[in-house]
């Protein structure tokens, strides 16, 4: 039994829940998906900043990977810039085709068949919590360069602390977090732009001799090792500097959170993110090879970069600083990346399946809370496991991007083949996508076999359990979906006699509220039930539902409204259904996120104007419970019918046995 104070301590607990998260955002607003839309420069600063905030760490990876052969960093650099605009032209197409969202698990499920989808969704998830995970202690790491030694040991706790912050922001909503982040983006773009133009301008007398030496190194190595050798070189350093790109895919798979018209916002987020990433990390080589950068113990090659070009400068030393801590802190806005684009993920793999179904659910405040949650508590697990260390998982985070890069470019190609008929530019496109896949494949292999035994073999072995457990899941809803689709060919033509009841409801007559979702078997079966368990004592039954919008509904006003009419549509049909057995019938709809808090002001409602009623929902029974079972299947029935036996509705749950 709950307490006596029950109701007052749930008021204390919403206010507070509300203070922290945010008031209910309201489904019908006419203005609700514009204001929580995003313009193309905010879509950047929230799904570019992870791709931007590669250049930290990617140019300087593939740098190393030269040794002594740094006279190729140029090359290196034109190299990048190239791979990134053609990648990012790539997936500017996979906007335009599939441009509600889901990047490369939409694109492998659609083009390449479930399989694929469901490797590339778990190479994404588990992408996506290593991107909050080494975004955030790169950012401590950062943070922590300036703070003395024996404060060290707090980084790990700072970064659980920086988590748990991060998913408070992102459950209030999206646009809220990314506004709050947006002046570190700034401060980041400005004082690397001032860094970058500086450095290029104040050596333009070494451009002559930097070429001269390119030449004459490139001369001595092709007498030594050769054309294959140098080539070699190159690929291993533009390989293990894939981490550069791993931001790239955001935009396709957040096309959501786009302003309309969504395409024309996504493809222009596309083209600032590819711009800016590829100016950025094309002249990181160019400034390395002009200064001479090398590497200096305890410092990124970016510091070494800063600190000397500004030490002759009045209050260098500062501006070099606030350059180098924008890094770490626009780290800390890329962790956006995870927290929006993760959930998204995990929602449409919810809507197909693949994860349980409660992952495809919004919150009051129209966020995948679920979603957020999982992928936050995931990262703070990864932090407190790997004490942090950003080398532990820099090489799991670049394996995954890239085989779900190589699937999307893989199944965008055999999309337009198949289109070469109907596209008189196909072959352009096709062209494209193909050199995108080579150029993923190669560093995809690349980086397995070289980074294999030093880590390479967890990612693989975690992204296997997460297909293994996707495979499980998917397993037990086709085996419940057999099993109640038995009931829908038994039930949905359920052959009625007798005249039709046109009568309205009277409201003095005992009356049965019962719960619907969809027009299905399942609900005709609970009609039934209540019918043959209370024989000649409903003479009204009034029918209750909630058109609940979940991930798969809320891409727009329109798919709102088509929502709503489909759920009226079957409910129009219980009330047929119940006039043609001779009952006076009718129906209440509500549209919302939550099932529970919607269903229950509705019955109240009713219970107020029929006074002589009594609540019956159906509730899936498994002959034997499992412990996943109440992971897997919402417990709606239950919660409703506590929370109507407070109200002191009576609430009757009628057993719908299920065999799997």
């Amino acid at each position: 039994m709950e307490p006596e104070n029950g109701p007052v301590g749930n008021g204390i607990f919403r206010k507070i829940t509300r203070a922290v998260f945010g008031d209910p955002k309201l489904i019908k607003d006419p203005n609700l998906f514009h204001k929580m839309s995003l313009i193309p420069i905010l879509a950047w600063v929230g799904l570019g900043a992870d791709g931007l905030s590669s250049s930290a760490y990617g140019p300087e990876e593939a740098f190393r990977a030269l040794g002594q052969h740094t006279y190729l960093a140029v090359f290196l650099g034109l190299a990048t810039a190239l791979t990134v605009f053609i990648i990012s032209y790539a997936y500017s197409r996979i906007i335009e085709h599939f441009p509600h969202g889901g990047g490369g698990y939409i694109v492998a499920t659609h083009m390449l068949g479930e399989k694929a989808g469901v490797v590339s969704g778990s190479a994404l998830l588990v992408d996506y919590v290593l991107t909050i995970t080494v975004s955030i202690a790169a950012c401590v790491d950062a943070m922590f360069s300036y703070i003395p030694q024996h404060f060290h040991h707090y980084k790990v706790p700072f970064a659980c602390f920086l988590a748990v912050v991060l998913i408070v922001m992102n459950i209030r909503g999206v646009k809220e977090s990314i506004s709050v982040l947006a002046p570190i983006f700034i401060v980041f773009v400005t004082t690397h732009l001032v860094m970058l133009i500086y450095a290029i301008f104040a050596h333009t007398d070494r451009l002559v001799p930097l070429a001269n030496e390119i030449h004459g190194n490139f001369g001595n190595d092709l007498s030594t090792i050769g054309g294959l050798g140098i080539m070699m070189i190159f690929l291993r350093a533009y390989s293990l500097g894939g981490g550069t790109y791993t931001g790239i895919e955001a935009v396709s798979n957040g096309m959501q959170i786009m302003r309309e018209p969504r395409v024309q916002s996504g493809k222009r987020t596309m083209i600032y993110l590819a711009t800016s990433l590829a100016f950025t990390a094309g002249l990181l080589f160019l400034c390395y090879s002009l200064v001479g950068v090398k590497p200096v113990e305890g410092k990124t090659l970016n510091a070494v970069l800063a600190d000397g070009l500004y030490a002759s400068w009045p209050m260098g030393h500062w501006l070099a600083f606030i350059t180098i801590f924008s890094e770490g802190a626009l780290l800390l806005v890329a962790v956006q990346t995870g927290f929006v684009d993760g959930p998204r993920v995990m929602a449409n793999m919810a809507v197909d399946s693949w994860f349980p179904h409660r992952f495809a659910s919004l919150s009051v405040r129209l966020t995948m809370r679920n979603g957020i949650v999982l992928m936050g508590v995931a990262a703070i697990t990864l932090l407190i496991y790997t004490q942090g260390s950003v080398s532990a998982m820099i090489v799991m985070y670049s394996i995954n991007v890239f085989l779900t890069f190589s699937l999307s470019q893989l199944g965008m190609s055999k999309f337009f083949i198949e289109r070469r008929k109907d596209d008189p530019q196909w072959l352009r496109h096709l062209s494209v996508h193909l050199v995108g896949l080579a150029l993923c494949a190669t560093i995809l292999v690349i980086t397995v076999i070289e980074k294999f035994a030093e880590g390479g073999w967890l990612t693989v072995l975690i992204t296997s359990l997460v297909i293994a457990l996707c495979y499980l899941i998917k397993g037990h809803y086709t085996r419940v979906r057999k099993a109640v689709s038995q009931l829908d060919e038994q039930l949905l033509d359920f052959p009625t006699s007798g005249p039709v009841n046109t009568a309205p409801l009277d409201k003095n007559a005992q009356t049965a509220i019962q719960l619907v979702s969809g027009y299905s078997g399942f609900g005709v079966h609970t009609l039934l039930s209540i019918l043959t368990t209370f024989p000649k004592t409903y003479k009204n039954i009034m029918f209750v539902s909630v058109a609940v919008v979940d991930s798969g509904s809320f891409k727009g006003a329109e798919e709102v409204e088509a929502l709503e009419a489909s759920v009226k549509a079957g409910l129009e049909r219980y009330v047929s259904l119940a006039r043609r057995l001779g009952f006076a019938a009718d129906y209440r709809l509500a549209v919302a996120t939550d099932v529970v808090e919607s269903a229950v002001s509705i019955c109240k409602e009713a219970a107020e104007e029929f006074p002589r009623s009594s609540v019956f929902t159906g509730q899936l029974t498994f002959r034997l419970e499992k412990f996943y079972h109440r992971m897997l299947h919402n417990e709606t029935a239950f919660a409703i019918q506590r929370r109507l036996q407070w109200e002191g509705l009576t609430t009757v749950i009628l057993p719908i046995r299920v065999k799997t």
